[in-house]
């Protein structure tokens, strides 16, 4: 059992190797590092006690424990990378009220603050089970766009609704009124285990499969959830060959290889 208090968080980054649209992807080199190395790195910069690599791909395994990072192996039939980290917080027979923090695996840029932040609102707010965080929407391109996933909420930043539609739909056309409260959403989770311990019992939701959006799984069973504006822009992740390219000359650029 992984020692743990209730001032603290883990980070564990989920990792599979059968993206549709980047076969690999997590091994994949950025300047001369496979892209989960980056990503881990990024998550023990911050104030994680612990970070775990959760995958079923022996490939990942070997890359990470030869880079000293630690890893979880889990079941190839988790439906999302949620169902993932459940099993992690189940393997690590971790208290109900740990938090974790959802690290995706496919960005190698991601400030360490804003992993802080996701975990610190969390802990700050006993009556949520999740927190997540979000980002300005810069354009109506980036606002029309199913892939960028938004949210809405209430005054006191509980999310109302996740959608890959434009909410809230602007009815009379798209205005700078509406782009200036649109919100993207950013996928960084932190969680109660005890939520996770629930999730992974629940089949999957109408509308999770509607929205292809695991975090309405929760919403649809009753699960509060929090968002805040990231305290740190959040460089661009990896999800097409064009995105990889992107990030290999930020990285080339920065000089930190």
């Amino acid at each position: 059992m992984l020692a743990f208090n209730s001032s603290g968080f883990i980070a564990v980054i989920p990792a599979r190797m059968n993206s549709t649209r980047l076969p690999g992807k997590p091994l994949l080199a950025i300047a001369g590092k496979a892209m989960i190395l980056r990503v881990a790195e990024r998550a023990l910069a911050s104030e994680a006690k612990a970070v775990y690599v959760a995958t079923d791909d022996d490939g990942i395994r070997i890359a990470c424990e030869s880079a000293g990072i630690k890893v979880c192996m889990t079941d190839s039939a988790h439906p999302s990378g949620t169902d993932r980290i459940a099993e992690v917080a189940r393997q690590l027979e971790l208290p109900a009220d740990a938090i974790i923090v959802n690290v995706q695996g496919d960005e190698p840029l991601i400030p360490p603050a804003v992993i802080n932040q996701v975990a610190a609102n969390l802990a700050a707010r006993p009556e949520v089970g999740i927190c997540t965080l979000y980002s300005p929407i810069q354009d109506e391109a980036e606002f029309a766009n199913p892939n960028m996933v938004k949210l809405v909420t209430d005054n006191k930043g509980s999310v109302l609704y996740f959608s890959r539609a434009m909410i809230p739909f602007p009815r009379d056309g798209i205005s700078s009124v509406v782009l200036h409260e649109a919100k993207r959403h950013v996928g960084l989770y932190a969680y109660r285990v005890s939520v996770l311990q629930q999730f992974g019992q629940w089949p999957p939701a109408v509308l999770e499969h509607t929205e292809k959006l695991e975090q309405l799984r929760a919403m649809a069973n009753g699960i509060k959830i929090h968002a805040e504006l990231c305290c740190q822009r959040i460089p661009p992740g990896v999800d097409t060959p064009e995105d990889l390219e992107h990030v290999r000359k930020l990285i080339q650029a920065s000089g930190n290889l």
